[in-house]
């Protein structure tokens, strides 16, 4: 299971004249994704996540009104080892994936079943033009530069490249290391660093197993994904999720309390790739029902679903191929 980690938020908060938007950096070894939020009334407007790499910096797309406003921000899932939290004694209602909320300030619930409470930090522009908020995680990573080093040597480290401790990435081991990485994945030579970030949380999103549920495509084409549970007395079927090649979608983002799965895939041209015998109702579109027979009923279609044997993981990956399911050992973090 995942352990959540708070850690302390370093505000790094500097005025410039240039730009009225507010910019978060990241001077952490982890990549981050980042939510703000601000009081607008009785309400609090909260929005997320924009995806910030170790030593980059980025403007969230929600932009807060007023003097003051509340940060959060979790690590990437492909990280191994506990997930990481930065925020402080405020709690806001978020959801795993990006979201755009507005809920009741003082609220103790988010009144919706995919939405949580997570800490928030408050954070006093006292009024400037620009802001610069910087997440900071050691005084020993002492600029973006050193944390974009260290945060592509952890990277590494994750996907099963060994690395030698504790001489920092400017050796031979990290340096053989990136060498052969970006040989697997025949990058160029003048790869920018998002380049080279968005590569290795991709295969480090392969090669650990979060809590939840994740459908990752090792095919050549975009695949998209539909899951069918058992939910207390309940059927739930939900999809779909577009999954682009060498990408991985988190289809249930807790730790799973199921002994299967069901899975349903569809390739490029909407052709069955992963199915099974087991019927649930299914739309075109994105949908979510909790009704698995008489779906004609009900106005939708059935189709048969695969299942896949989770029980007693609380984390699992299925990888689909070119032609269908690719056969893996289950992995839990």
């Amino acid at each position: 299971m995942i352990r959540a980690l708070l850690l302390t938020l370093g505000l790094c908060a500097v005025a410039a004249p240039a730009s009225a938007a507010v910019t978060l950096c990241n001077q952490t070894t982890y990549i981050l994704y980042t939510a703000v939020g601000y009081q607008s009334g009785s309400q609090a407007i909260t929005q997320g996540w924009t995806r910030i790499p170790p030593g980059d910096c980025a403007t969230p797309k929600l932009q807060p009104v007023g003097q003051f406003f509340f940060l959060s921000a979790k690590s990437s899932r492909a990280h191994s080892g506990p997930s990481h939290v930065w925020g402080g004694a405020l709690r806001y209602c978020v959801k795993d994936t990006d979201f755009n909320l507005k809920t009741a300030l003082g609220a103790q619930s988010c009144g919706s079943d995919d939405a949580f409470l997570t800490p928030f930090s408050p954070v006093n522009t006292g009024g400037a033009a620009s802001w610069t908020t910087t997440l900071t995680e050691s005084s020993r990573i002492a600029s973006l530069d050193v944390a974009r080093a260290i945060g592509i040597a952890r990277l590494l480290n994750d996907i099963g490249y060994k690395i030698v401790p504790d001489k920092g990435p400017a050796n031979k081991s990290f340096d053989d290391a990136l060498k052969k990485f970006k040989a697997k994945m025949r990058m160029p030579t003048t790869a920018s660093n998002d380049e080279l970030f968005d590569a290795l949380e991709t295969e480090a999103l392969k090669a650990t197993a979060p809590a939840g549920y994740s459908v990752c495509n090792d095919s050549d084409g975009d695949i998209w994904a539909a899951i069918g549970l058992k939910q207390g007395n309940d059927w739930l079927s939900r999809g779909w999720w577009k999954v682009a090649p060498g990408a991985c979608a988190r289809t249930i983002a807790t730790p799973l309390a199921n002994d299967k799965i069901w899975l349903l895939v569809q390739g490029p041209t909407r052709h069955t790739l992963v199915g099974g015998p087991d019927r649930f109702c299914i739309t075109d579109l994105e949908f979510e029902t909790h009704a698995r027979d008489k779906c004609q009923t009900h106005g939708l279609s059935e189709e048969g679903f695969a299942a896949t044997n989770t029980k007693g993981l609380p984390g699992y990956a299925v990888h689909i191929g070119n032609n269908g399911l690719v056969p893996t050992k289950p992995a839990a973090n």
